[in-house]
C-alpha cells in the first residue's frame, strides 16, 4: 500500500458524509429564513471535514497507542494497528489536521462576522477549538471522554446542535426554537452511528476497558436505546415539518426513514454483536440522505 493510500486509510472518508450532515441541514435551515452565501458553505463543509479526519487520525492513534485496536477488532483495521504508520508519522498527521483546521476556523467566521462582530468572532473561533478538542480528547490521553462513556453526549453536542444550529448562525446570526428539532434529530442519527458500532465493539471493548455505554447496559439494552434514538429522530423531523411545511413535496425529508427503518428491523433481528457492521454504512448514509432532502426541502425558500 503506498503512503498516499495508507493516509487515505487513516482519514476514513466513508466517515465523511455522516460529518458533513449536520452543516447540510444548517445551511437547509438558513436557506429556509433567506438567508444563502456560497463560500460559508463551501468553508463550513471544509471545517467540518478537517475536523472528522483530525477525529480520525486521533483515533487511530489513541486507540491504537492503548491497545483497544487489536487482532480481534471486527471494523476495518487501522494504520497503528497494522503498522502502516508509526505513532510518530500519526502525530504529525494530527499536528498538520490540527493546523489546517484552525486556518479554516478563521476562515469561516471571518467570512461570516467580519471584524465588525467582534464577539461572535471570538465566540465561534472558541467552539472551534473546542471542537478540535473534542476530536482529539475522544480516545486521546488517560483522560480521553470516549472510555468514559461520555462518546454519545459529545457527538450529539457536536454532530447535533453545534453542527446544525452553529451552522445555520453563520448565515443568519439568530437561531429559532424550530431549529432545535432537525438539529436533535441530526444528533440522535449521529448518536445512532456511534452506537452501532459501540454494539459491535462490545466484547473488544469490555477487554481494553473502554467503558462506553453499551458497555454499561449491556447489549440487549444497547439495541432499546438505539430504537429510542432512531424514533427521537423521526419525531423531531416530522414535528419540524408539520410546523413548517406549507406543501406536499417538502415532507420529502421523511423518504430518508424507509432505509432507516429497514434498518432498525435488522438490528432488531440481530443476535450477534459483529453482525451489526454492515449497518453502520447504511445508516450513516441514511443519515446524509435526510440531511440532502431536508435541503430540498428548504431549497424554495432561497
Amino acid at each position: 500500500m503506498s503512503k498516499i493510500s495508507t493516509w487515505l486509510n487513516a482519514a476514513r472518508l466513508r466517515t465523511l458524509p455522516l460529518s458533513v450532515s449536520g452543516v447540510i441541514t444548517g445551511t437547509a435551515l438558513a436557506n429556509f429564513y433567506g438567508e444563502a452565501d456560497v463560500l460559508i458553505f463551501f468553508l463550513a463543509l471544509l471545517t467540518t471535514i478537517a475536523f472528522q479526519v483530525t477525529s480520525n487520525f486521533a483515533n487511530d492513534y489513541g486507540d491504537g497507542v492503548k491497545g483497544t485496536d487489536n487482532a480481534e477488532r471486527i471494523g476495518p483495521a487501522r494504520t497503528l494497528q497494522s503498522g502502516l504508520l508509526s505513532r510518530k508519522e500519526l502525530q504529525r498527521g494530527i499536528g498538520i489536521a490540527v493546523v489546517l483546521s484552525l486556518i479554516l476556523v478563521l476562515a469561516v467566521v471571518y467570512v461570516a462576522f467580519g471584524p465588525q462582530n467582534l464577539e461572535l468572532l471570538v465566540l465561534f473561533l472558541f467552539l472551534g477549538v473546542l471542537s478540535i478538542w473534542a476530536a482529539i480528547k475522544y480516545t486521546v490521553g488517560k483522560s480521553a471522554y470516549g472510555y468514559k462513556g461520555l462518546g454519545d453526549l459529545f457527538v450529539f453536542l457536536f454532530f447535533g446542535l453545534l453542527a446544525v444550529l452553529g451552522s445555520m448562525f453563520l448565515y443568519t446570526k439568530y437561531i429559532t426554537a424550530s431549529a432545535f428539532l432537525p438539529a436533535v434529530s441530526m444528533g440522535a442519527l449521529s448518536v445512532g452511528v456511534l452506537n452501532l458500532n459501540n454494539l459491535r465493539d462490545l466484547e473488544s471493548d469490555k477487554k481494553a476497558k473502554k467503558n462506553t455505554i453499551i458497555v454499561q447496559m449491556g447489549f440487549a439494552n444497547g439495541k432499546r436505546y438505539h430504537y429510542g434514538l432512531l424514533i427521537v429522530s423521526f419525531v423531531c423531523t416530522s414535528v419540524f415539518l408539520l410546523l413548517n411545511a406549507t406543501r406536499t413535496y417538502q415532507y420529502i425529508p421523511l423518504l430518508a426513514f424507509v432505509p432507516i427503518l429497514v434498518h432498525l428491523k435488522k438490528v432488531y433481528s440481530t443476535e450477534v454483536p459483529k453482525l451489526l457492521d454492515p449497518e453502520l454504512k447504511k445508516l450513516a448514509l441514511s443519515t446524509f440522505l435526510l440531511a440532502v432532502l431536508i435541503f430540498i426541502s428548504c431549497y424554495k425558500f432561497l
